[in-house]
Formats: structure tokens, sequence, C-alpha cells
């Protein structure tokens, strides 16, 4: 386990879990994820969140090793998904004078979880709401649909701590060694991408706060450069391109298409585009797919047609952008046909109810496999799409 210590009053409990393969049975972590837990000891101790039923065991650990043979005074419910509250009731049995904080829809949700009898046993706070717990003062925001109705974010005012709930997470576990922005950008446009607005307001709550440590449910406790990640969050949740270049998105049945895509990545890198990058959308990660589809400024559709509409991995590829609010990109479109192309028809569908989509004013259209006349067809996609 990493240093449990965050202050001298503070600390980390979570655990980290490297079996797991599937986030929330759909997304490939294959550096695992942490379940972030901590304790603040005071006049009074509060445990703020639990974790995964996966972690049970060795978070009981890490918890009692910290409280030495005290109690807890409080347990603070920021958000009611099962990785993160699932030891409620646990935690409820093991220590009756334990009073539960949370706010009114935090306590009309739990009951669809757990059978507590909460007589006595809640504390309901709203917006700005503290409570004091000794040296420490705990301040409360709302965070409505990030990513749950019922979330909020807990300011612990002595020593300046943003417990912001799944803001600012991360996959994979604490000690991987890896570059926050890959894994917090897929993480945040696969889980909250679809709550932009909502992410928008919690940052101008946050920017009002003196924040010297974000302590996630999810990821590394972040304590240097604050300002690089809030930015991040800034452009992710504002729907803005992060990155100059071009994303190609590909889903080719036989691999003809693939071979077009590929063709158009050298057509690009010769015209000068700052960054290419290309995905088959058939075989590869689909939110890694998501995330560069988000993280540049254009993107290319290729696609098979299949079934009178497009290949299966490009319509749900275009599902989970459109799911997520996706908008402000310039778009062009390859299609792949034999006898009916029918792809751009389906991809446009799907697309036209996307805010601010620029699409390109030059389809290009294969039949079957790429011919030479297609290359002047690709150049001039080319050309529109770096306009």
């Amino acid at each position: 386990m990493k240093d449990t210590v965050i202050t001298d009053s503070i600390f980390y409990i979570g655990v980290d879990d490297k079996e797991i393969r599937l986030f929330e049975s759909q997304y490939n972590v294959p550096n695992g994820i942490s379940y972030n837990s901590y304790l603040i000891k005071d006049e009074k101790n509060v445990v703020m969140d639990t974790v995964d039923r996966r972690a049970t065991s060795t978070w009981l650990e890490n918890l009692e090793k910290e409280l030495n043979g005290e109690t807890i005074d409080y347990l603070v419910v920021s958000h009611l998904e099962p990785d993160h509250a699932y030891n409620i009731g646990l935690l409820t049995e093991k220590y009756p004078n334990m009073k539960l904080i949370g706010n009114a829809i935090t306590f009309n949700m739990l009951p669809n979880f757990f059978d507590i009898n909460l007589t006595e046993r809640t504390v309901v706070v709203k917006e700005g709401d503290t409570i004091n717990i000794g040296k420490h003062t705990l301040q409360f925001f709302m965070a409505p649909m990030v990513h749950w109705p019922e979330v909020m974010v807990t300011y612990e005012q002595t020593e300046k701590i943003l417990f912001s709930a799944d803001g600012f997470g991360k996959f994979g576990t604490l000690d991987t060694d890896e570059d926050w922005d890959c894994e917090a950008r897929r993480y945040y446009f696969g889980i909250v991408g679809k709550y932009g607005a909502q992410v928008q307001a919690l940052l101008k709550k946050a920017g009002t706060l003196d924040i010297k440590k974000i302590c996630p449910l999810h990821g590394p406790i972040l304590s240097e450069n604050l300002g690089h990640y809030i930015t991040k969050y800034d452009i992710w949740s504002s729907y803005k391109p992060e990155s100059e270049g071009v994303f190609i998105a590909c889903a080719s049945i036989h691999g003809n298409t693939y071979k077009v895509a590929e063709k158009l990545v050298e057509i690009l890198n010769a015209k000068g585009a700052k960054k290419v990058v290309l995905t088959d959308l058939a075989r590869e990660d689909w939110a890694e797919a998501i995330e560069d589809a988000f993280r540049y400024e254009k993107v290319i559709l290729a696609a098979a047609s299949y079934n009178a509409g497009v290949f299966t991995p490009m319509e749900q590829f275009l599902y989970h952008l459109k799911e997520r609010n996706y908008q402000n990109r310039k778009i062009g479109i390859v299609q792949n046909g034999s006898w009916a192309p029918s792809a751009e028809k389906a991809m446009k569908e799907i697309l036209k109810d996307m805010k601010n989509i620029q699409i390109v004013d030059k389809t290009v259209t294969i039949k079957s496999t790429m011919k030479d006349i297609d290359i002047a067809e690709l150049e001039e996609l080319a050309d529109k799409i770096m306009e």
C-alpha cells in the first residue's frame, strides 16, 4: 500500500485493485483501478466514503490500523455508486454510534441500496453548510449529475483539501507509473463526459476556494501543479478541442477501408498535419477512441456500408459520442460500399443532432477497394479537413 499519510491528521485508507479487468463492466483497465477512501482524525473521526466490495477486507484493515482502537463519529457519503458506497451497511453495523453525512437526495436514494434504520443517524447538509470536527471544518458543495444526482464534494477548510468525489479521477492503481492526462481523459469522457455543464458549475464553485490538494475517489492525490488539472477539466467539460490534429476513426470489415484510412494518414502527414491518429474501431479499445475524438479538433470517419446502414463498430462509436454530448468539431467522411453505399447517410443521421458539427462538403466513396482515381479524392478531402 502507498504512503497512508496525506497530512498529519488525514490518512489514505483506500485500496488498489490490480485484478479487475473491466471497470463498470465496460471500460478496459489494464492497470487496474484504485478505490479511494480517507480518514480524518480529530476530536471527531470522519471517514470519507467507503470502497467497492472487491476491496472490503483490505480497506477494513487499513481503516482499523489508522484508527488504532478509536471509533468513527461520521461517515461522509459523497457518492452512492457501489464502487464507493458498498460498505456503508457494514460500517453502520460495526460502529453503531456513527452518523452518516449526506444531502437530502443521498438519503432519498440510500434505501435503494441498503436496509438501514437511519433514525437519529443522519446529518443532512445543503450547499455551503459546515461541520466542525475539532481543528478541521468540513464544508459541503453540491455537485448534482457529476455524475449522479446526489453527488457532493467536501472542502476541508483548515488544510485546504478538496475531496472531489469522482471529479479529477483516473483509471489505474496508485502505484501505476503513467501520464495522468491520458487515463484521466479516458475516465472523464467515459464516465462524466455527458455532464459538461454540471462540471462547469462545479468548477466555478471550486474557483472560489483556496485548494492545496485534491483527493478524488479514483486515482492519485493531486498536490502539485493543480492549475494543470483544473485547466484540463475546464477544456473537457466545455467540449473544446484540446489538441491540434486529425483523428481518423475507421470501421473496416475485410481491411479495405482500413487501407484507405492508412493512405489518408500518409496524405495528411505529407500536407503537414500537426498530428494524425488512426484507430481501428473493430479491434481497438472503444473508450480510447472516444477519448481521442474529444481530444482532437478534426475527425475523419471512415466506414464500410453494412445492412443498408453503417458497419456496427462505427454506429456504436457515434452513439457513444452522441450520448456524451459530442460537439464543436470538424468532420470528414469516407464511405465504402460494393453496390449500394449507405454508410455516409447512416453516419450523418447520427451526427445531425450533435451541436456545432461542421461536416466538410466532400465525401469520398470507395467501391470495395481503393483505386488510383480514389487517391485524388482523398487528397481533396484532406485539403478540406485541414482548411
